[in-house]
């Protein structure tokens, strides 16, 4: 899930990275706000998806209405994360990876 993306892969990154800085703390940029923010917005999914109706038609909406979003939300700071991180520290494939490796 998104969930243990984000708590396997993203997370463990971006410390990964922030180590980096601890020397040059003013040459982080937006990384602590950027990660803080990822590990934060991860902490509301995983809520949310602990709340999670049973019955298929209410789960079905939950999931579209309520959950969607804040994937939204996650996905969008993590696109900012990987921005941020030289490619060595990104756990997964980047999309232009995805799309042009096979052309190699």
């Amino acid at each position: 899930t998104m969930v243990d993306m984000m708590e396997t892969g993203i997370l463990p990154a971006c410390a990964k990275d922030m180590a980096k800085y601890r020397a040059m703390p003013a040459l982080a940029g937006d990384r602590e706000a950027v990660y803080t923010s990822i590990k934060t917005e991860t902490d509301k999914l995983k809520a949310l998806m602990e709340k999670k109706p049973h019955e298929l038609r209410e789960e079905a909406s939950y999931l579209c209405d309520t959950v969607k979003p804040q994937m939204a939300a996650v996905r969008a700071l993590v696109d900012k994360a990987e921005g941020l991180m030289e490619k060595s520290v990104y756990p997964y494939p980047t999309y232009e990876e995805l799309i042009y490796t096979h052309h190699a």
